[in-house]
């Protein structure tokens, strides 16, 4: 999956060999902060596809990436299933609108602040020359152990699957006895 990284000064998206070999494109995508007009989230990313895709990959409802050109100009997309997505508009650049699934679409927002308070201090902070920081979005989260199946339920399904096995088992053989021997077996019992 694409790696987005937030600069005081611009956002990065970092392809994977795999999404560039799918889009055509060699270089990442670098968008200037200053250029980013708003930043929305959506639960269903295909409705948001306008144009028609050139050059791209698409299977629909399972994976878009590349370029769609639409008559006002272009947008990137990185849709992969029914993923959140992040939509960014953006003025003045090469596309007119990024459109990314990740599973981090609430931090990506929240650290690019378009507008707000965050805006100014990053504004400030670059012209004031003071040290870039560099904020990964979408750190991969450590696995959980996943928990262990009970061995005590599955045996006792087995024991008592084992005497229903049995009990039949009896009654298979008292049924196909000859009417004679079952006679006898009944007198004697």
């Amino acid at each position: 999956m694409a790696s987005l990284r937030v600069h005081p000064d611009r956002l990065e998206i970092q392809l994977t060999a795999a999404e560039k070999a799918l889009a055509l494109r060699r270089e990442e995508i670098s968008v200037p902060r200053a250029a980013i007009r708003s930043v929305t989230i959506t639960d269903d990313p295909w409705i948001w596809i306008r144009g028609i895709r050139a050059p791209g990959a698409l299977i629909p409802l399972v994976l878009a990436i590349g370029t769609w050109k639409f008559h006002g100009g272009k947008d990137f997309l990185i849709i992969k299933n029914k993923r959140q997505a992040v939509i960014i508009d953006i003025a003045d650049e090469e596309y007119a609108r990024l459109i990314v699934s990740t599973n981090h679409a609430v931090d990506l927002v929240d650290t690019l602040n378009v507008g707000g308070a965050a805006a100014a201090e990053v504004d400030a902070a670059v012209a004031g020359g003071a040290k870039s920081t560099v904020t990964t979005v979408g750190a991969k989260p450590k696995a959980k152990p996943k928990p262990k199946a009970k061995p005590v339920v599955a045996a006792k399904l087995a024991d008592a699957s084992a005497e229903a096995a049995v009990g039949d088992a009896a009654a298979a053989a008292v049924a196909t006895k000859p009417r004679a021997t079952r006679a006898r077996a009944a007198e004697s019992a």
